[in-house]
């Protein structure tokens, strides 16, 4: 009788590791450093996402933990991915501003971070362990300058038109249309927005109102962005308005419907990317001028 054949058996995948960090600047061309004594490597502020995180709140938020320090999100830098003892891990990373203040020296070392420091870029070229951390810093310094994010959203999910009977501005949200608006504050908030403009309707003002509310902004509730009393020159003129005037109002947010998002882009010289439901597009400008784009 034949032996029986051994079971064949798949090695496991490596576990998948996400996680989020910033490049964090400040004038005068420093850049923001940790050490990690575990490992007594010097690197940027990062960490993993906990469970249901965004990933640009989580790199805010790992920033803050890390040094103290409270930031805003700039343009998106590139990833980078590589092998750990526990999986292969992919970080996100960003070039950040403080928000408040840039004063470290009242940092209190601990088990995980025993040093926090702003340190010229050639210093930290030179001090920073690992070479992919000096290559995202490469990338981070060809491109400096302060930026303002005017952020584009369509609303989050709604009831159907074949299902409510009431007047189309009037139409809610559905139950996941607000389980969305709620996990979108955190990500408004890694972008440090100020100003919130959005359509009248109903399902665009429930979408942003989380964020408004927890930020202390009063919403601009406009017909102008509202699919009834949209007219494409009048968006177009009201969101070139809002680009003039970003850096004097600091990062925006329109919140919109699918038939009037192209002239939005139309006004920013984009094409229109097809937003779903609680989608958005980060548009990253210096005097008006875009310098990156993403869309989360």
């Amino acid at each position: 009788m034949p032996s029986a054949r051994p079971a064949s058996r798949t090695a496991p995948r490596p576990a998948l590791i996400s996680a989020a960090g910033a490049v964090v600047l400040r004038p005068g061309r420093d850049v923001l450093l940790v050490h990690r004594p575990k490992y007594d490597d010097w690197s940027f502020p990062k960490g993993k996402l906990e469970r249901g995180e965004h990933v640009t709140a989580a790199a805010v938020r790992e920033v803050q933990e890390e040094t103290g320090l409270r930031v805003r999100l700039g343009r998106p830098l590139a990833s980078q991915t590589y092998p750990t003892s526990k999986g292969r891990k992919t970080v996100r990373y960003w070039v950040a501003r403080t928000v408040d203040t840039d004063d470290v020296s009242g940092y209190a070392a601990n088990a995980e971070i025993d040093e926090v420091a702003w340190l010229p870029v050639d210093k930290a070229a030179r001090l920073l362990t690992y070479p992919h951390d000096r290559d995202t810093l490469a990338e981070a310094l060809e491109y400096p300058k302060r930026t303002e994010a005017l952020i584009v959203l369509r609303h989050a999910n709604s009831r159907a038109r074949s299902s409510w009977h009431g007047e189309d501005p009037l139409r809610p949200l559905l139950m996941t249309g607000h389980r969305q608006s709620e996990r979108l504050a955190p990500v408004l908030a890694a972008y440090d927005v100020r100003r919130v403009m959005t359509s009248s309707s109903t399902r665009c003002v429930d979408t942003v109102a989380p964020y408004a509310s927890t930020a202390g902004i009063e919403m601009e509730l406009l017909d102008r962005l509202s699919e009834e009393s949209s007219r494409p020159r009048k968006v177009r003129k009201l969101v070139t308005a809002a680009v003039d005037v970003l850096e004097e109002f600091g990062p925006t947010v329109v919140c919109s419907h699918r038939p009037v998002l192209p002239e939005v882009f139309e006004a920013l010289g984009l094409e229109d990317p097809g937003l779903e439901k609680g989608e958005l597009l980060v548009v990253h400008l210096r005097r008006g001028e875009i310098v990156a784009v993403e869309r989360h």
